[in-house]
């Protein structure tokens, strides 16, 4: 074993330079030949490889998509080139995208007029903010423009995701202008989490700056409320009746209907008064509705009310509902998992079916709404939030006396 051991020990040192000599003494690889000229006018031949390489893009991003001119037309509701010019006055100060909530009747000055209400749909709130407070510091409270953007960005975040600034004059009018992230809009309008924005958009809005996230997201809105009405009226009904449901599913649990802070009256005065924009709304969207008849010249709906239309029309709630249904309906009869499509006809011809959707959208409306009413304290301030009561409870009283 010694001597084994000692004869490699004595061969290493050679190995060694051995090794050391080839590596100093090998010639390098002669360079590979330059790629042959394009002046000839011969193409490069294709890659053989699966998948091609992509080709390399230097700092450019992918565009959005884009939806074809004609989707969504419905959401486009006219209105009179002065209120158009005016709003379009009004956001082009922001600079922001903007979506303005209609107003019944003609536009009126900053004193005896309703309030413009505007929603901006915002990427980064907490520099949009910083932005907004530097150049209109007056829209915001003492304490708010005190603790800086970071304060109303982290507020805003509470409840239905909404900072409101109320109270603003601007070209000769009054706003009211509430703030949120385009993801927080989007996510609500397609899942119901809160029923706060996708409410007010139920109604004629008018679409200041389009875009198409929340074109796409809206059209779904729409969709979902146009088939929660349908499931809680009977077989023939009205296009009043209609609207009436829809309009009343963002105010079902709104603590305010309950106080004394807001007229009873108000879903009533608004599908009167823009009943041809609600038309303009769910018309087109009825029509590709299956066991729906609404003729262009009818004022009179006709729907199948069976079990299975019902349950067609259930199946594509939102998700925010529809958890809240599947959760009403375990243990009143055999689980979904053993037969889903005996499951969904049990939950659709249910009798209690409407009272069961109004009920839970009641309690989907009631925490946010009261968060944000809460909220309006922090946001306004406290002579602003009295102010914007004080108003409200004038509005209650005036529908009270007027029913």
């Amino acid at each position: 074993m010694l001597s084994s051991t000692r004869s490699s020990t004595r061969r290493l040192p050679s190995l060694v330079r051995s090794l050391t000599a080839d590596s100093t003494t090998h010639t390098p690889d002669p360079p590979p030949p330059p790629p042959p000229s394009m002046t000839d006018g011969t193409k490069p031949r294709p890659s053989r490889l699966y998948p091609r390489p992509r080709p390399a893009v230097r700092d450019q991003r992918q565009a959005l998509p884009t939806l074809p001119p004609s989707f969504g037309r419905n959401q486009l509701l006219p209105v009179p080139n002065s209120t158009r010019a005016l709003l379009e006055d009004i956001v082009g100060v922001f600079e922001q995208a903007g979506y303005q909530k209609s107003v019944d009747g003609k536009q009126k000055g900053k004193d005896d007029g309703p309030m413009l209400d505007f929603v901006f749909a915002v990427t980064h709130p907490d520099h949009w903010h910083s932005i907004n407070m530097h150049q209109f510091p007056g829209h915001y409270p003492l304490h708010a423009r005190a603790l800086g953007s970071s304060f109303v960005s982290r507020v805003q975040e509470f409840g239905p995701g909404l900072w409101f600034n109320t109270f603003v004059p601007m070209h000769g009018v009054t706003i009211k202008y509430g703030v949120t992230t385009v993801d927080k809009l989007c996510a609500d309008l397609l899942n119901w989490r809160t029923l706060y924005l996708a409410g007010r958009m139920h109604k004629p809005i008018r679409i200041i700056k389009d875009d198409a996230r929340v074109r796409l997201t809206q059209q779904v809105n729409l969709t979902s409320a146009l088939r929660t009405a349908l499931l809680s009226l009977p077989a023939q009904f009205t296009q009043r009746e209609l609207f009436t449901a829809i309009a009343g599913i963002s105010y079902a649990g709104d603590p305010r209907m309950v106080l004394p802070a807001e007229n009873r009256g108000k879903v009533a005065n608004m599908v009167t008064s823009q009943e041809a924009q609600f038309r303009e709304l769910y018309w087109r969207l009825a029509q590709g509705l299956p066991g729906v008849r609404w003729r262009v010249d009818s004022e009179t709906i006709e729907q199948d009310t069976s079990a299975h239309a019902r349950a067609a029309h259930l199946k594509k709630l939102p998700e925010g509902l529809m958890s809240r249904v599947h959760a009403r309906a375990e243990g009143r009869g055999f689980p979904r998992e053993a037969d889903e499509s005996a499951y969904w006809l049990r939950v659709a011809g249910d009798e209690q079916l409407p009272s069961i959707l109004l009920s839970e959208m009641s309690k989907i409306v009631r925490y946010p709404a009261a968060v944000q009413s809460l909220k309006g304290v922090v946001s306004a301030g406290v002579v602003k939030s009295t102010r914007y009561t004080a108003a409200k409870v004038g509005k209650y009283w005036k529908g009270s006396s007027s029913s």
